[in-house]
């Protein structure tokens, strides 16, 4: 099997049981969050161990703050779990559209140093399918319009937060965070993106704006 073939079908994988835990909510979300914040810890103490203990405590609030942040944001009202799958189709289209758009157009790189693989073509395939699916969510489900305006803007932010990963990983000297998902290596490799999405679009519903 192609690596393309195993990094989609384990994406598909990770997606129906985000959806289904999203769906049901409740305990049954609340504790695949928790699972989830445990393994980002968990690599990312893998990663920073011989950094020191300010690196250790940063971690702890990396990895607590997006799940407390999608709890949020599911459960806080009506509408919360077509803002919680609008924080997944941002970050998700993000990853797709920066992937595919950079293996077709990538030439000029967008930071080298830190990620090698990361174009500049990259990252507006990854803002434009955002923006699209996005927005698409956002009109159809009601969810108001400054969305439109926020998910190219998040798309950035998303971006960010994987090119910070790929920072640790190369000061640290490792490939992948981990192993523990087939084509796409640990944990902290597939959620870097969702980590500021998620945070953002919780501080942006505490102020009264989603």
């Amino acid at each position: 099997m192609s690596e393309l073939a195993i990094r989609t079908l384990t994406g598909v994988v990770m997606i129906a049981v985000a959806l289904l835990a999203s769906a049901v909510g409740g305990t049954i979300f609340a504790v695949a969050v928790a699972a989830v914040a445990t393994a980002m810890y968990y690599e990312w103490t893998r990663i920073v161990r011989d950094w020191g203990l300010s690196w250790k405590i940063g971690g702890f609030f990396y990895a607590l703050a997006p799940a407390l942040s999608l709890l949020w944001v599911r459960e806080r009202d009506v509408h919360g779990l077509e803002l919680l799958l609008w924080v997944f189709l941002v970050t998700w289209s993000t990853d797709i559209g920066a992937y595919f758009a950079g293996r077709t157009f990538g030439r000029a790189k967008l930071a080298p140093s830190i990620s090698p693989n990361k174009t500049w073509a990259g990252l507006c395939g990854g803002v434009v399918a955002a923006a699209i699916v996005g927005g698409a969510w956002a009109l159809m489900t009601g969810l108001g319009t400054l969305l439109l305006m926020l998910a190219p803007i998040f798309a950035v932010a998303a971006q960010a937060g994987d090119l910070f990963e790929s920072w640790m990983k190369r000061r640290a000297g490792v490939k992948d965070s981990g192993h523990w998902l087939p084509g796409h290596g640990g944990v902290l490799d597939r959620l870097d993106g969702l980590v500021p999405v998620a945070v953002l679009t919780a501080i942006a519903q505490l102020l009264g704006l989603t």
